[in-house]
């Protein structure tokens, strides 16, 4: 859906300040939740470990929300799950989902365009289709996920389809979808099963 400036709501997600403050939020609200539940190992209490992301396409400087057992002989990493990330990947999460449904169905001098502005490489743009149309379709945690839709969600033409599918034109479905997807920025999430 175009807006009267022929900008479509993707676009303007892209460049919107205040979705990126209300991402970092909600991050917060999640990492609260995961320190409140303490270490998944030993039970034991957790300190704040943040490390430095400096993910590409969103805002600079910004710290994965990570924790860390306090419990001698334990002290593994708790890393709760986040809207603004996408597992390990290089651009922030919003990105690969707003530029790969984008990019579906474009036509080149567009996808020209918008690889330009934002400096993605063509090859990262084929990456992520790849992932979206093999990786993604084979993880469990999609196969668990799928039965939420009906009618189904065509997988040729995702991530476009399930954004149609949450509304992604409005901020407050956008951010419905990238709470859905949040899962993924767990390793464990993303497995191929």
């Amino acid at each position: 859906m175009k807006h009267q400036d022929g900008e479509t709501g993707c676009q303007k997600h892209l460049a919107d300040q205040e979705l990126y403050q209300l991402l970092e939020k909600v991050d917060a609200d999640l990492a609260e939740e995961a320190r409140l539940q303490g270490c998944r190992h030993c039970g034991g209490k957790v300190h704040r470990a943040d490390y430095e992301r400096k993910p590409r396409g969103g805002p600079p400087g910004d710290e994965r929300l990570s924790f860390c057992c306090a419990r001698e002989g334990c002290r593994r990493r708790l890393t709760p799950v986040s809207v603004r990330f996408l597992g390990r990947r290089v651009y922030a999460g919003l990105v690969v989902v707003l530029v790969s449904a984008m990019v579906h169905g474009l036509k080149e001098e567009r996808v020209r365009r918008l690889r330009e502005s934002l400096g993605i490489a063509r090859r990262t743009l084929v990456r992520w289709r790849q992932w979206w149309l093999e990786t993604f379709v084979r993880s469990g945690f999609w196969k668990a996920a799928r039965a939420r839709f009906w009618p189904r969600v065509c997988e040729r033409t995702l991530p476009r389809s399930l954004g149609l599918r949450f509304e992604m034109e409005r901020r407050d479905r956008f951010l419905d979808l990238l709470r859905f997807l949040a899962p993924l920025s767990s390793p464990a999430a993303g497995r191929v099963e």
